[in-house]
């Protein structure tokens, strides 16, 4: 069982939970939950950094990140920085997030927000939207091809926009639906967490055009996005690099100035 097995395990009793306490009805009366969305998708196609920028406090292969920044601060930091969106983990016991996070990040910002979890629930969908996201992940490797389906239409129901993640290439190939925006590479292999940016590369041309192409994890450096640029790529998630920093604005701020250079 990898890691991922054990979340989803855990992840269903959590939902399940929450279900139980707030139900739907009260989601969708939520002052969030009217407010028109921003695309992240639409954003991406014309930046020319596409850097997501995240907020992370801990992750089950780096144990402790940063517990110490508050997540006001860190989006707007990111927003002065000048990326094209943000990443909320909201998941509490791996990664040390919450919903609380994300309310926190919109009200703080303008910036397109990314729901960062493990969505096994068309429940989780209409929290995203209630709590102030643009858009929700949604994980290739823990869906079927039909349940990607269900979501990705939920969402655009929502008007929400839809980031799939995707490790390899049969991942890939039962993913491939219109009600996706962007597709996502995850450059780190789930078993054993090494990271390599090839997957990125190896994939790129299987990724039909109308959807952006988004890579993520182990993107460290500036060179690290120009050699991914060529294959297609216009979004770029990072977490860890500005968040093991004092000021995750102020590590995204340089980071983009060296970009442009």
């Amino acid at each position: 069982m990898n890691i991922l097995d054990k979340i989803v395990i855990d992840k269903r009793k959590e939902v399940d939970l929450r279900k139980s306490l707030i139900p739907i009805q009260q989601l969708e009366a939520s002052v969030l939950f009217e407010r028109k969305t921003i695309s992240l998708a639409q954003k991406l196609k014309t930046s020319p950094s596409g850097i997501i920028a995240e907020h992370k406090r801990r992750s089950p292969s780096k144990s402790v990140i940063n517990q110490s920044l508050n997540v006001q601060d860190v989006a707007k930091g990111y927003e002065g920085a000048g990326v094209c969106g943000m990443s909320v983990l909201t998941d509490s016991k791996y990664f040390g997030g919450s919903l609380d996070d994300l309310i926190l990040a919109r009200a703080s910002s303008k910036l397109p927000l990314l729901r960062k979890e493990f969505i096994i629930d068309e429940y989780q969908i209409i929290e995203a939207k209630a709590y102030g996201a643009d858009v929700i992940l949604l994980i290739a490797a823990i869906l079927t091809r039909g349940e990607i389906k269900k979501f990705s239409e939920v969402a655009k129901s929502l008007n929400l926009d839809v980031l799939l993640e995707v490790h390899n290439e049969e991942e890939l190939e039962k993913s491939i639906m219109p009600s996706l925006d962007m597709l996502g590479v995850n450059n780190r292999n789930l078993k054993t967490f090494e990271v390599s940016l090839e997957t990125s590369k190896m994939l790129s041309e299987q990724i039909p055009n109308d959807f952006v192409k988004v890579s993520e994890s182990g993107i460290s450096s500036v060179e690290a996005i120009k050699e991914l640029q060529p294959y297609g790529y216009k979004g770029f998630l990072i977490g860890e690099n500005f968040m093991k920093t004092n000021d995750p604005g102020q590590s995204a701020t340089d980071f983009i100035k060296a970009l442009k250079s």
